[in-house]
């Protein structure tokens, strides 16, 4: 069957309204009537695309996966070091698009539907190894044997600054979230030196 011009506008329209809808009832515990609704669509069209829940869920954590990786991806052929490799990283991490409430919402939520569900948990799988392996890959010149540690250090601090968003009640503040981070690195790699 040929696409229609409006099928990608439609499907990105249900993915962004399942990101909201994550964020507003904080948990997975919507429905897929809910987020039809909030996209302007049917229920029956957005089964027609995606299928059942989880395969419109598995969709959201791919596009916000897909994003972070355009922008990591961008922002590394613009770095010219491999410390500036590091906080491309970083920034790409806490970039606009990741670091706003609705995405972490749904961020945390997914972590949540990975302890049940494989198809998640294979997601959040690559996605972590791809980041250690990005992360570890800058940092070798600058620590050596010492990469692989430092860099699940970085990863954790990462995860855990989502957490604590997801959790706290201020809005995002993805710059100090950064700083955070590059703090911590700075710190571990004068170590690494010394």
């Amino acid at each position: 069957m040929p696409r229609t011009g409006r099928e990608p506008m439609r499907r990105r329209a249900l993915i962004g309204a399942t990101i909201a809808a994550i964020h507003e009832a904080g948990s997975l515990d919507v429905t897929v009537s809910q987020i039809a609704r909030r996209a302007g669509v049917s229920s029956a069209l957005a089964h027609h695309y995606f299928g059942a829940k989880d395969d419109l869920l598995l969709a959201a954590m791919r596009h916000l996966l897909a994003e972070f990786g355009r922008d990591a991806a961008g922002r590394l052929r613009a770095a010219p070091t491999p410390r500036a490799r590091l906080s491309a990283v970083i920034a790409a991490s806490f970039g606009a698009a990741q670091f706003r409430p609705e995405t972490v919402s749904a961020w945390l939520a997914f972590y949540v539907r990975a302890q049940s569900a494989a198809p998640a948990r294979r997601l959040l799988r690559v996605y972590a190894r791809r980041l250690h392996a990005t992360l570890v890959h800058a940092l070798r010149p600058l620590a050596g044997p010492r990469a692989p540690r430092i860099a699940e250090g970085v990863a954790a601090m990462i995860d855990g600054l989502y957490l604590r968003q997801a959790l706290g009640e201020a809005p995002p503040d993805a710059a100090a979230a950064a700083a955070l981070v590059e703090e911590y690195l700075d710190l571990h790699l004068a170590g690494a030196r010394a």
